[in-house]
């Protein structure tokens, strides 16, 4: 079997073996059913104690703290916050314009936009199974393409990366209605881990990333982007291919690139800054950029930072 048709390959062993022994934590409270590392926003008997509240008849006298009530002779409850497992979902972008890049890649042995998005999306799948923690995968282009329900089992695995080979990239962006499916598909709190390179309406995007946040959900987006794309290398007279609809251009790019340089800054920051105000991390991504280095750099972060309480 060629390598491209193995769905295998996007589980780079490079990468593994770098990210395996790191944990994905989530940055906000979730909700679960397992004892895990993820903060819960449940209240309970538990592993560590968070805070009193006075006691209201009701309720349990067996989490009545008897040394405040001897030093204040008035009732509280302690409470604990529970710890519980993780459920996320990785949402990969297989819209048209995912492919540029893709025969320069495949020359070079190298990676091209929906690659890397597939293979960084089947790197936190291993990690995620491996620390016992429930992963689901959606793909997109103007609609849904693939689902899969998040499961924490090795078998789970080989359902993702299948999924992730038969996407191939196709058809034009739809962000609102697939934020809107992901929002539906997670009646409880988790992770949503977006790999896309964003080119689409981004009005549309930032009411599909707010929803999300609006349900507390942990909200990540890897902004996928070639080198071309960001530094327009581009001489001579040249044929631009359309993609997601749009005409091809033939052209001089030295005439264009300064207006396209200056574009691609006012975009770049539109889409960061709206992301900031949302309250979504945003990590923008280059396909040359080691995947490797990428996650490990995104997992400490993670990893340093405690989990902090939403506002329910």
């Amino acid at each position: 079997m060629a390598r491209e048709q193995d769905p295998r390959r996007f589980f780079d062993p490079k990468t593994i073996a770098t990210i395996g022994q790191l944990d994905l934590r989530a940055r906000f409270v979730v909700e679960g059913f397992l004892a895990g590392m993820h903060k819960s926003p449940i209240f309970g008997q538990s592993v560590e104690f968070v805070q009193h509240r006075e006691y209201v008849p009701g309720d349990d006298l067996r989490h009545v703290d008897w040394t405040v009530w001897s030093k204040t002779d008035r009732y509280y409850i302690k409470q604990y916050e529970a710890e519980t497992n993780l459920r996320s979902y990785l949402v990969v972008d297989a819209s048209e314009s995912m492919l540029y890049g893709a025969d320069k890649a495949k020359k070079a042995g190298t990676l091209y936009k929906y690659d890397y998005a597939a293979t960084a999306a089947a790197c936190l799948t291993f990690l995620t199974v491996k620390q016992q923690d429930s992963v689901g995968l959606i793909t997109f282009d103007s609609d849904v393409r693939q689902v899969l329900p998040p499961r924490s089992s090795q078998n789970h695995l080989d359902a993702v990366a299948k999924a992730l080979q038969v996407s191939k990239p196709r058809e034009k962006t739809n962000p609102l209605k697939i934020m809107q499916r992901v929002a539906e598909s997670m009646p409880s709190r988790g992770m949503v881990t977006i790999f896309s390179d964003l080119l689409c309406d981004r009005e549309a995007l930032f009411k599909g990333l707010e929803m999300l946040r609006h349900r507390r959900h942990d909200v990540i987006v890897f902004h996928v982007l070639d080198d071309d794309e960001l530094t327009f290398p581009f001489g001579g007279m040249t044929k631009f291919e359309g993609l997601e609809a749009q005409p091809d251009l033939l052209c001089d790019p030295k005439a264009l690139r300064d207006g396209y340089l200056e574009a691609l800054e006012e975009y770049l920051t539109e889409v960061r800054r709206g992301c900031t105000r949302i309250g979504v991390e945003y990590q923008l991504v280059r396909t040359s950029d080691y995947l490797d280095a990428v996650l490990s750099r995104f997992l400490y972060q993670r990893m340093s930072s405690r989990a902090s309480p939403v506002r329910r």
